[in-house]
């Protein structure tokens, strides 16, 4: 039986809202804090915090992390995938303006809707989603155009390359997810083989990229690192788990599209990035493709 609720309520759509909204503005804070912290040691620090409150949370609500319920190796692999999409995310604000960045991790959705059905095969793609991914492909390549264009920044097409990489990391990281035990175990310790395998794995790749490290953060740096993990890695996947648990996937998926709005506008408002027609035509572009990839047909 499905206990999900058929519909959002005051309480979804705000959290909803306020989820969208940091994770749109966090890519731009991110990318602020690069000239004080390196991107990959800023994603160390985050998810390693964030491991330590998650922990300390579950202790606090009684929820069992550790039981033995077949789900490691996924966990394992899911852990990975989540790891490598952040340090590809990290490394590519280097060389791309947060906006572009967003829409480019943003094509998630469409490799979920692409791969998933090859594992699980109730969830082959329908017209609407393959019109929802044909929109996807053209909006990868008015954003790709725009960043190969004469004004673009030195390196951008880099930037590109690895938010492209880290959308598909999003993608694999939630086809691993559905299509194994991990769909059937608490998201708290979902939550825990993300990130805590990130805070093993994202620190030794900081050294070995030559990030130098120092703890000596100003006041902009320290608060940018305690939303980052706080809010950002800790408090809004919670609330976003939270919410898959109790309200139609669908529904709530749709949402996502409101990140790389936040992003470009964050990005324009506080980094002065250009926002150009071909980036707004790729942001159209998604927002459609990402509504139609999770609408399911009428039966």
């Amino acid at each position: 039986m499905n206990s999900r609720k058929p519909h959002l309520d005051s309480l979804a759509v705000g959290l909803l809202l306020a989820c969208c909204l940091f994770w749109g503005f966090q890519q731009v804070l991110v990318k602020a804090t690069i000239t004080e912290v390196p991107p990959v040691f800023q994603a160390a620090i985050r998810f390693s915090g964030a491991t330590v409150l998650l922990l300390l949370w579950c202790r606090w609500r009684g929820v069992r992390l550790f039981g033995r319920d077949g789900s490691l190796m996924a966990g394992l692999l899911a852990g990975s995938l989540f790891a490598f999409e952040f340090a590809c995310l990290y490394a590519g604000l280097q060389f791309s303006a947060a906006s572009r960045l967003t829409v480019f991790l943003y094509t998630a959705p469409f490799w979920v809707a692409l791969l998933l059905p090859l594992w699980v095969a109730s969830e082959r793609l329908h017209k609407l989603q393959w019109l929802g991914l044909g929109l996807a492909f053209v909006a990868v390549l008015f954003a790709l155009q725009d960043g190969l264009g004469q004004h673009s920044a030195p390196q951008q097409w880099l930037g590109d390359v690895l938010a492209l990489a880290a959308g598909l990391a999003w993608g694999l990281t939630t086809v691993t997810i559905r299509s194994t035990r991990l769909a059937a175990i608490a998201p708290e310790k979902l939550l825990l083989y993300q990130i805590g395998v990130s805070a093993v794995t994202l620190p030794v790749l900081s050294l070995l990229l030559g990030e130098r490290w120092t703890w000596q953060f100003n006041s902009f740096a320290l608060t940018s690192l305690t939303l980052q993990t706080v809010v950002g890695a800790f408090a809004s996947y919670l609330a976003w788990m939270w919410m898959l648990g109790r309200y139609q996937a669908t529904r709530i998926s749709v949402f996502v599209f409101l990140t790389p709005v936040f992003a470009l506008l964050f990005g324009a408002l506080w980094l002065h990035e250009p926002v150009t027609p071909r980036l707004l035509a790729a942001l159209a572009l998604v927002a459609a493709g990402i509504v139609l990839v999770n609408r399911k047909p009428a039966p």
